[in-house]
């Protein structure tokens, strides 16, 4: 598996890497009638990645965040709907980074949680 962030491969391989394909409904088009049935205006096709780690040395975990301090960045990743590695634009929600232990000078951080969602 390959995983690329601004072009680059990213400092350590996730633990878990999950893939959702999101379908974007017109809120207002995209009702119910009165008799249950949907009327459904479907105006995109999105991805969102999930990705966790496990116990990351400080200089890891700090790569990966700053791969994602862009307001907006490409993502390579291996795409379950089209079979291929696909390049799409990104944008990354909260990044929780769980202090793990600290032994001298070397800090390890366990649990980076990331969602990237397409733009």
């Amino acid at each position: 598996m390959e995983i690329k962030i601004n072009s680059q491969e990213i400092a350590e391989y996730p633990s878990s890497f999950q893939v959702t394909i999101l379908d974007l409904d017109d809120g207002e088009s995209s009702v119910r009638t009165t008799d249950g049935s949907l009327n459904r205006d479907r105006i995109a096709v999105k991805r969102q990645i999930e990705m966790n780690w496990g116990p990351l040395k400080w200089d890891k975990v700090a790569s990966i965040l700053r791969s994602m301090e862009d307001i907006f960045f490409p993502v390579t990743y291996p795409d379950p709907m089209t079979g291929k590695y696909e390049t799409k634009t990104f944008y990354v929600g909260n990044r929780p980074t769980p202090f793990a232990v600290a032994k001298g000078n070397e800090i390890l951080w366990n649990g980076l949680k990331v969602t990237l969602t397409e733009k």
